[in-house]
């Protein structure tokens, strides 16, 4: 498809991981000039990056912190040139189950930090930039989760992170953005269970997919490529030129029902 995002200038967080590389790779197929963000994997950002076969920047940032986060937005635009396009990927998802009860308190403030003040951090930046800027198209793409739309038992920290921006963050930025970009949009994507590493070991384990499989109408979990193509579309004026403000679930028709007997589900059709 023809995104008519040739040479538009991209920033993409947490580009180390599964949905965030194959985002870069995606935008790279539309003949975007990338700067990709990485923390504590910054190898795996700049193998990346030399894979990829565009304009691309490597961008080292603790998005918790303030500074460094300013920092990062500034260098990018120095390299690069104001984004047209911005991608909050970048998060955590606490492996260990813990019901609220037992929850403490450092827990709950890291995936805060990690999944939501990060997101605010960097969609302040960026809107610094675009004020500043001459921009009037503009795109932000807040990756959320299904955890945001139906919870998720014994992670209420990660949901009500991912919800927090998903809903509120996206909803009022869509009114924000405007105020500095006439043309500019907000969106979220909220993935399901996707075949990444964050998702390992849990996605060989037949059972637990059969009970996944549940709950969806289609019959497989979705891929790192799923997420990156919608990604993809929401940034692209082109495409989504008048889609703002909406949450796109990107979980094969996911619910918070079962949809399918337990004996009706092939667990190898992952």
């Amino acid at each position: 498809m023809d995104a008519g995002l040739k040479d538009k200038n991209v920033l993409i967080t947490g580009s180390s991981g599964g949905i965030g590389g194959d985002t870069a790779r995606e935008f790279a197929q539309e003949g975007a000039k990338l700067a990709l963000h990485g923390h504590t994997r910054m190898e795996r950002v700049d193998k990346l990056a030399e894979e990829i076969p565009v304009e691309c920047t490597t961008h080292k940032a603790d998005l918790t912190d303030p500074t460094e986060t300013e920092q990062m937005f500034n260098e990018v635009k120095s390299r690069l040139g104001p984004p047209d396009a911005l991608v909050a990927n970048a998060g955590i998802w606490p492996r260990e189950e813990v019901p609220i009860q037992d929850m403490n308190l450092e827990r709950w403030q890291n995936t805060i930090a990690a999944d939501q003040t990060s997101v605010f951090l960097c969609c302040r930046e960026y809107f610094r930039i675009l004020q500043n800027s001459d921009l009037d198209r503009a795109s932000l793409v807040i990756v959320g989760s299904t955890a945001a739309v139906f919870g998720e038992e014994n992670h209420a920290d990660y949901s009500a992170s991912k919800a927090a921006v998903t809903y509120g963050l996206t909803r009022s930025l869509k009114n924000e953005i405007v105020r500095i970009a006439p043309e500019g949009r907000v969106n979220a994507v909220c993935p399901g269970w996707t075949k990444t590493e964050m998702a390992e070991p849990e996605i060989h384990d037949p059972e637990l997919v059969r009970e996944t499989l549940q709950t969806r109408s289609l019959q497989s979990l979705g891929s790192p490529e799923d997420i990156a193509r919608s990604i993809v579309f929401l940034s692209s004026h082109r495409l989504a030129g008048h889609v703002t403000g909406q949450v796109l679930t990107v979980a094969g028709g996911m619910e918070g029902r079962l949809l399918h007997d337990r004996t009706s589900v092939d667990p190898s059709m992952e």
